[in-house]
């Protein structure tokens, strides 16, 4: 068993550290709000850590679940300098490749290895420990925490450099965004002709229009239930990150700027913390 430490105890990264806790590894945790890490360590075990620095000191591994680029710098530079040299610091934040591909470099001239590792499966998946996992990075450091990331993965791809985890996650939340806008109107347009969805999703969810998004949330869409998984928040940080890239490297992306839109109006209709399901809303809001 190894010893590991866990930065970020939040809806994805509690229920990671909990899998390798629960896989035997010794594991040092810390979170931004200490009375998190201390309620984590005592259900979970584990050691509560004061400063990211403890957590991380002596770690084979460190892992991190943040927030966004600046919290991602923030912890490299709290922490990096306490790891021994050969460790590999894995994020599974969701960030721009730049930063990725920026800590990576700044790793290695501490004889460290930076992998960037979002994750795809939302809270569901870090609960059930069935994420997918896409990593940018050399080779040899994704392989040497590949162990580590199976205790809470069902599939775990090496994509390519640094920073090409972070684009992999982009291409996956293109995808996300246009399925859950055809899902909304789809569900709209058939209350609008007077169907009973779950008659037409029966029917067609049997062909090519099925998807996870039309098994999992069109219940939910036409009840109108929007507290399951990825925030609204969260999605637009994502989707920012994506038109961003689209910009650099001259991709169009027209579909995902104008979902990117529609969940803006979603946030001014309160739905902030709203999940990703919630596009149909705002159809419904302009019947």
């Amino acid at each position: 068993m190894a010893k590991l430490a866990f930065v970020g105890l939040g809806v994805m990264g509690g229920p990671m550290a909990r899998h390798l806790a629960r896989a035997g590894h010794e594991l040092s945790v810390f979170n931004r709000s200490p009375q998190k890490t201390l309620a984590w360590v005592a259900e979970h075990g584990g050691r509560a850590c004061a400063s990211v620095a403890e957590a991380f000191a002596g770690a084979e591994a460190a892992f991190l679940c943040v927030g966004d680029d600046r919290d991602v710098a923030g912890v490299f530079a709290a922490g990096a300098s306490a790891l021994p040299p050969g460790a590999v610091i894995v994020d599974h934040t969701t960030t721009s490749a730049e930063i990725a591909r920026t800590l990576a470099a700044a790793a290695a001239e501490r004889g460290l290895s930076f992998v960037d590792a979002p994750v795809s499966g939302g809270q569901a998946g870090a609960e059930a420990g069935r994420l997918t996992v896409m990593a940018g990075g050399e080779e040899a450091a994704v392989e040497k925490v590949r162990p580590f990331l199976a205790a809470y993965s069902a599939a775990v791809t090496r994509i390519g450099p640094s920073g090409s985890g972070q684009l992999a996650k982009m291409v996956n939340q293109i995808c996300i965004a246009g399925v859950v806008q055809g899902l909304a109107e789809a569900l709209h347009f058939a209350k609008r002709a007077e169907l009973d969805p779950e008659v037409v999703i029966g029917a067609i969810s049997k062909g090519a229009a099925q998807s996870w998004q039309m098994e999992n949330r069109w219940r939910t869409m036409v009840d109108g239930k929007f507290d399951f998984g990825f925030a609204v928040d969260w999605m637009r940080k994502d989707l920012g990150l994506v038109l961003d890239e689209a910009r650099r490297n001259g991709a169009s992306a027209p579909v995902t700027a104008l979902v990117d839109q529609f969940y803006a109006e979603v946030q001014a209709m309160g739905g902030r913390r709203w999940d990703t399901s919630s596009l149909i809303a705002r159809l419904e809001g302009k019947s």
